[in-house]
């Protein structure tokens, strides 16, 4: 988990013009995703930065601007929020 942290770090000290974040929470406990999930939009906010998450978590829900579901590798749906 250190070194997870430590790649993430580095990365976002770079000020990317895109993040892209697979599964941010997949392994993490309720407090602990919601943070995960209250950080990028914190981000998104204030570097105004994209943010392309990639989930199954639908505490990410809350925080997006366009959601598009996939199924079997084909759009099924897309709307803006």
């Amino acid at each position: 988990m250190a070194e997870s942290n430590e790649w993430q770090s580095r990365a976002l000290a770079c000020e990317p013009k895109l993040i892209l974040a697979d599964e941010p929470t997949v392994a993490l406990d309720s407090k602990s995703g919601r943070e995960v999930v209250d950080l990028l939009m914190n981000l998104a906010r204030e570097k105004k930065c994209p943010i392309l998450t990639v989930t199954h978590d639908s505490r990410v829900l809350n925080i997006a601007v366009r959601i598009i579901q996939m199924e079997d590798g084909r759009i099924v749906s897309a709307w803006q929020v």
